[in-house]
């Protein structure tokens, strides 16, 4: 069993080598990296459970571009994740967001989160994705009133919406995709699905579009051109949009619930106000330790930018291998150089994994 140097209670501060902000799929494996190098880490994030924007979003959504995996949802990713960093034990701090970050004299940082959970941390790993992002809102007067019980910004059980009468608003892959789900047989097929978008043009995959204007030469869900301007209620339920179309007119559609995707709005949050370097929301690092402007600090995932940088969930994993190894020569200035070992055939990661190492003839 490997040994760690446990984090400990110092006049009510957590020391600790790593803290991780942001548990989603980057963060986690993250946590991984670090502790093939046997750095133990604590992980914070303002949702109340790990999987970041995949689970918060598209928990069901399947998703194509993991290495070696041809197809998994956002739930089976983050669960495949959770267990792959169970020996190494991180300690995950939910429902909190860090609200103060400073550099102590002695080079640690001092961290505080918005629970009053305070660290003493000698590096830092930002993994928020876009930040304490929110889903971009239909500017409706008085629409928000009916928030998580006819208007919806996610989905989280497919299965609540199945026999309705749906209205799907936007234009991106998220739209498209709920689109096609809740129009194709199945458990989840709702009884009618109306697809709004301002334009008749879209941001989805070319073949989504194709397959919805297919669904709808067949009668079996309606796409509509236009705006939701307004809506109808008789008591106290939403019976209908409004919809405003290119000619001016406005139309109610009778709806019983409202699935709107525009998109997500990044929001740094009080990140903007630790004194790194950000580029259009995005902190700046380099491409060898993807450090940001302040050494200790390191930022992986979508949070990042650098030349070349491409917003996909590969990169990240990547960049976590770079920053772990920069963080342990931080860490462990006593070890020198570390060396690069390999999970198939080294011993001292197989103890760190707690898994016999293999006899090769």
């Amino acid at each position: 069993m490997t040994t760690y140097t446990a984090p400990h209670e110092v006049e009510g501060l957590i020391e600790t080598d790593a803290i991780i902000v942001g548990a989603g799929p980057v963060g986690l494996f993250q946590v991984f990296e670090l502790g093939l190098l046997e750095i133990k880490a604590h992980v914070i994030d303002s949702l109340a459970y790990p999987g970041g924007q995949p689970i918060e979003l598209y928990p069901d959504k399947p998703i194509y571009d993991i290495p070696a995996i041809p197809v998994c949802t956002g739930k089976e990713l983050t669960d495949a994740l959770l267990k792959q960093i169970e020996p190494f034990g991180a300690t995950f701090h939910l429902g909190q967001t860090v609200t103060e970050v400073r550099q102590e004299s002695d080079g640690r940082f001092f961290v505080q989160t918005s629970k009053g959970t305070r660290f003493l941390s000698k590096t830092i790993f930002i993994a928020a994705g876009v930040g304490a992002f929110e889903p971009r809102t239909l500017k409706v007067d008085g629409l928000d009133k009916f928030n998580d019980t006819q208007l919806f910004y996610r989905v989280k059980n497919p299965a609540d919406f199945a026999g309705k009468n749906l209205m799907v608003v936007g234009g991106g892959d998220s739209a498209l995709d709920w689109t096609l789900n809740f129009a194709a047989d199945g458990p989840n097929k709702a009884e009618t699905v109306i697809l709004v978008h301002r334009r008749d043009g879209f941001k989805a995959a070319p073949a989504s579009v194709a397959k919805m204007k297919e669904l709808c030469e067949a009668y079996e869900m309606q796409f509509i051109v236009g705006q939701v301007t307004g809506y109808e209620e008789r008591d106290g339920k939403l019976v209908g949009a409004k919809v405003t179309g290119g000619d001016g007119v406005t139309r109610v559609v009778p709806t019983d619930a409202l699935l709107v995707f525009f998109g997500l709005s990044p929001k740094l949050g009080p990140i903007a106000e630790w004194g790194l370097q950000i580029e259009r929301k995005q902190l700046v690092v380099d491409t060898e330790k993807f450090s940001t402007s302040i050494p200790g600090i390191f930022a992986v995932g979508d949070i990042n930018t650098y030349p070349g940088k491409k917003k996909l969930i590969l990169s990240g994993f990547h960049e976590c291998a770079l920053a772990a190894f920069a963080a342990a020569a931080l860490i462990f200035p006593e070890k020198g150089k570390i060396h690069l070992q390999y999970t198939t055939t080294s011993p001292k990661l197989h103890k760190v994994l707690g898994v016999e190492s293999p006899v090769f003839d």
